[in-house]
């Protein structure tokens, strides 16, 4: 991966809010990372399991060794070049969605941060907390410095979920989905092919549809950023 390269993307990324890179794990790669999963402790209370999702709060966290499988030297590379030296790992999420998953979600963005505390401050809020897990929605500058890794442990395309995403809308602030105005802006479904990773800005417009030929969907979503937080408030799963 070329610094051209890359710097391609990331001019993509600064207009659309998100951009796709193919072949950043290779089959090998892919395949150990997933043996790591299958084999980690469930029982913890950040595990979530049901017929239609598997998912993994704090992921990095609850299963350490996966860091230097998903950490290689294209994601490092990717990470340096389109976001800067100073960007560490703010919210790591694994999930499952099985054959059985037929999930629809709506538009949205992802308006909130993971905590450490929850702090009266102004500018910070609403909060939500869930079993000892603090997220609130911080101001604007904080949401606008963050970027989003979706590594694809499957392929995935129209067919089975993959993300729906309006370009641009991650320069227009706090974009309410029933003020889309269609006549404006334009869909894009954003197809992903096993080992590859999709980057995205968390302000950018995104949803995704039900799955209708039964192929599963695997994600690891990673969130970067080089900002740090006010007062006594601190990143919940900081890893530098």
């Amino acid at each position: 991966m070329t610094e051209q390269y890359l710097d391609n993307h990331k001019k993509v990324v600064l207009k659309n809010g998100f951009t796709v890179i193919d072949s950043v794990f290779t089959d090998d790669e892919i395949k150990k990372i997933i043996e790591v999963i299958q084999n980690a402790d469930t029982s913890a209370e950040n595990f979530r399991k049901s017929d239609d999702l598997f998912a993994v709060r704090q992921f990095l966290k609850e299963v350490p060794e996966i860091k230097s499988l998903v950490f290689n030297g294209n994601v490092k590379a990717i990470i340096r070049e389109l976001f800067g030296e100073k960007y560490f790992v703010v919210k790591s999420i694994y999930f499952d969605k099985p054959e059985t998953s037929n999930w629809y979600v709506a538009y949205h963005q992802d308006l909130t941060i993971s905590v450490d505390k929850k702090l009266k401050m102004q500018g910070f809020g609403p909060w939500t907390t869930k079993k000892n897990q603090f997220a609130v929605q911080p101001p604007l500058p904080v949401l606008e410095n963050i970027y989003t890794i979706r590594i694809h442990l499957d392929d995935t395309d129209e067919n089975n979920g993959a993300l729906k995403v309006v370009p641009g809308s991650h320069a227009k602030g706090i974009y309410r989905p029933e003020t889309i105005d269609w006549n404006v802006e334009t869909e894009e479904i954003c197809k992903v092919e096993k080992g590859g990773i999709m980057i995205m800005k968390p302000l950018t417009l995104h949803g995704s549809n039900r799955t209708t030929d039964g192929r599963r969907r695997r994600v690891i979503h990673i969130e970067f950023s080089d900002m740090e937080l006010p007062e006594e408030l601190n990143w919940s799963e900081r890893i530098n």
